[in-house]
């Protein structure tokens, strides 16, 4: 038996990785150039602009596109964020792969060396973590609380103040303590100071911006600064640093009732969450004006009840085609797409308490729950099966009917699907029934009204019936229901209830699915970086380490990185191995980071091509080297708004432009899955050949391609 060794001219499994990642090149950054999918059998056409999307639509018959398709279903759906760069990362890596193997790399080594390198990354972006709670503060009331700082040092920012404090969050420095140090003057020489135990990048930072020929020193522990200048000059007026209370923002919640728009309020601008929110949206103003609605309604109930800020399980969507998108707006309460013959029998409902079921599941005759077992030995003969089909369909319609009746529900939500025939029914008696309902909102029902979820139409007693809901067309910004032709919208709501719809709106059919998926990243960015309670600076700051990081580890000395190399494999002649081609397969890990800056700024107009991109990396990446602290130096520019500003002028407010920022786990994940992805199908893609043929390869040209067992 024989099998191909790795070919590096014939690698089928990358080459067939990084066409697919190449169909979604548009898509990366804020500022994206969506896609049309034309459905062939409808001829319909649907606009995306996340990469789920587009491999669902593509015809995906090779191994490699099935386990892209896998990889990217599996960050969809615990993240809901961070797929494009999954996708971008899968074909630049693969690239970068190709090349290794072109120069005779062995395998193992790009494994190795590749897997090191993103572990190493992974560590080294840690130091520009943010708390959200410094972010909320400096965003929403222009404040930084001293207690959100470690390090402080007097130095020079062009964009403020000559000389003020410019401070770092205490993330910046890993260890949480620090001796405080004498105080002395500045202009004492012979002053001794004591040794603080700080992190080097803390000193690095304060290096950097100490101006020239200045001795002072400053520490901060916690909430209490030290400084050895006599002359301190506090800036008051700055958005960064103005004193609590003196914010020119409003800090009062907004009182919404009823069905309001997703426009931005005061409230909405001052909320904490609301702020993080926008600075996590990347220019998706409609979702993130939603999102801030819902943020600022869930904060006050918050501060009455104790309940927790944000819930991401009290949202819904409901999208409504044949409105302008400004009609887009929250309510409280469920939102969804009913029939007109329904419609009719909510008119009669409006105003009136109504009594309402729960089911979980369907409200079919034919259905059983999740694990039921028909009895064993059992067998019904029916004597006449034509004549009693029908006869035993209407027993049923006719005793679940009754039921309701009985009851006097008005009211059924269905978690699954509902039998027409009982639908038609219910509806001829002033009964409404709706179907496919979420979990989510029928739990959410279930608390405000009282009523116990069944499983079959034969259990409900009177403590499983619910009261106190209410029906009602759906009524848009400007009062008027809306009647949208085959589905009319209602909303149905019980005082009291924990529950919120998006109703999202557009005329054109096409971009539903688009402005739906735009709004889900925005939730789930905010409920991630609630869970992680930390942030990722934004605009290409943590890739830019990233490329910076991958290019100095490149530039180590053989020597040195065989050692590191023999001491972490334990194996000599594999380390050796390893250690000769290690800067190779660096450089190779490096030009993805390179690739997804450059394609950054390209799709967001910042760059004219991606040799001018290119050039405005390598421009960055030679001032970090420079300053002695790529950290310090991108922490900086991301201060100042200038690093790579990825759409972030987008969100322009008043002049200035915010600060956006990316959230830690889904992006590290979003890079794990990538990579494991590349070296997997790197690592199986061979060629097994057996059988009379191996001798013949064996005396053929082709036999160095082969290995023989």
């Amino acid at each position: 038996m024989a099998f191909r060794d790795v070919n590096a001219r014939r690698h089928i499994g990358l080459q067939q990785l990084s066409s697919l990642a190449l169909a979604g090149r548009t898509l990366l950054g804020p500022v994206k150039s969506c896609k049309f999918i034309v459905d062939e059998s409808t001829n319909q056409s649907t606009l995306i602009c996340s990469a789920v999307r587009l491999i669902e639509s593509l015809d995906l018959t090779s191994a490699a596109g099935q386990l892209l398709n896998e990889t990217i279903q599996a960050q969809n759906k615990e993240f809901r964020t961070g797929m494009t760069t999954l996708l971008f990362l899968v074909g630049a890596w693969s690239n970068a792969v190709l090349e290794c193997l072109q120069q005779n790399v062995p395998v193992s080594a790009v494994v190795t060396v590749m897997s090191e390198g993103l572990n190493s990354c992974c560590e080294r972006v840690q130091c520009l973590q943010i708390s959200i709670h410094d972010v909320s503060k400096e965003q929403c009331s222009g404040s930084v609380s001293p207690n959100a700082f470690k390090t402080c040092q007097i130095g020079h920012d062009s964009l403020l103040n000559p000389q003020i404090f410019f401070c770092f969050p205490k993330d910046f420095s890993a260890p949480e303590e620090a001796i405080p140090i004498n105080s002395c003057s500045s202009q004492d020489d012979g002053c001794n100071f004591n040794k603080c135990l700080v992190s080097p990048l803390a000193n690095e930072i304060a290096s950097l911006f100490k101006p020239s020929g200045d001795k002072s020193t400053s520490v901060a522990s916690g909430s209490s600064v030290s400084t050895s200048s006599c002359n301190r000059q506090k800036l008051s007026h700055s958005r960064y640093f103005s004193i609590p209370g003196k914010s020119q923002i409003s800090s009062q919640q907004g009182n919404f009732q009823g069905s309001f728009s997703g426009q931005s309020s005061d409230a909405c601008e001052c909320s904490g969450l609301g702020q993080l929110a926008v600075s996590l949206s990347h220019g998706n103003q409609t979702g993130m004006k939603l999102l801030q609605s819902i943020v600022v309604r869930q904060q006050e109930r918050a501060e009455c009840s104790g309940s927790s800020q944000f819930n991401i399980a009290e949202i819904v969507t409901c999208c409504l085609l044949g409105l302008p998108e400004s009609y887009s707006c929250v309510a409280p309460g469920f939102v969804t797409l009913v029939s007109p013959e329904q419609a009719t029998v909510i008119k009669d409902f409006e105003g009136k308490p109504l009594q309402i079921l729960l089911m979980d599941g369907d409200l079919t005759e034919q259905y059983r729950h999740l694990g039921f077992n028909r009895p064993c030995n059992v067998r019904t003969i029916l004597e006449h099966p034509s004549l009693q089909e029908g006869k035993t369909g209407d027993l049923w319609l006719s005793s679940m009917l009754d039921i309701l009746i009985n009851f006097e529900v008005n009211l059924v939500l269905v978690k699954g699907n509902v039998c027409k025939n009982l639908m038609a029914r219910c509806i001829s008696n002033s009964i409404l029934v709706i179907g496919s309902v979420t979990q989510d909102v029928l739990c959410a029902f279930g608390q405000a009204s009282s009523a116990r979820p069944v499983t079959y139409l034969t259990q409900p007693n009177a403590s499983c019936v619910g009261s106190r809901a209410q029906v009602e067309l759906w009524k848009a910004c400007d009062g008027r229901a809306m009647d949208l032709g085959e589905l009319v919208p209602v909303r149905i709501n019980v005082q009291g209830i924990h529950l919120f719809t998006a109703v999202l709106t557009t005329t054109v059919a096409s971009k539903l699915q688009l402005i739906e998926d735009q709004f889900w990243t925005s939730v789930y960015r905010l409920h991630h970086a609630l869970n992680d309670e930390r942030v990722f600076l934004g605009g290409g700051a943590v890739e830019l380490l990233c490329l910076s990081h991958i290019q100095t580890l490149a530039e180590q000395p053989l020597q040195a990185a065989n050692k590191n190399a023999v001491k972490e494999l334990r194996r000599p002649g594999l380390a050796a191995s390893v250690a000769e081609y290690r800067p190779v397969v660096l450089q190779a890990l490096a030009s993805g980071w390179k690739q997804y800056l450059s394609v950054l700024m390209c799709n967001t107009a910042k760059a004219a091509s991606e040799l001018e991109a290119c050039t405005s990396v390598e421009h960055h990446l030679r001032k970090a080297a420079d300053c002695g602290s790529p950290s310090a130096y991108i922490f900086q520019e991301f201060r100042r708004g200038n690093l790579l500003r990825d759409g972030s002028d987008l969100l322009a407010n008043h002049g200035e432009v915010l600060k956006i920022y990316d959230n830690v786990t889904a992006k590290t994940e979003a890079w794990r899955r990538a990579l494991d992805l590349v070296l997997l199908v790197l690592q199986t893609d061979a060629e097994i050949i057996t059988g009379p043929k191996k001798k013949q390869l064996l005396n053929s040209k082709a036999s160095s391609e082969f290995m023989f067992l």
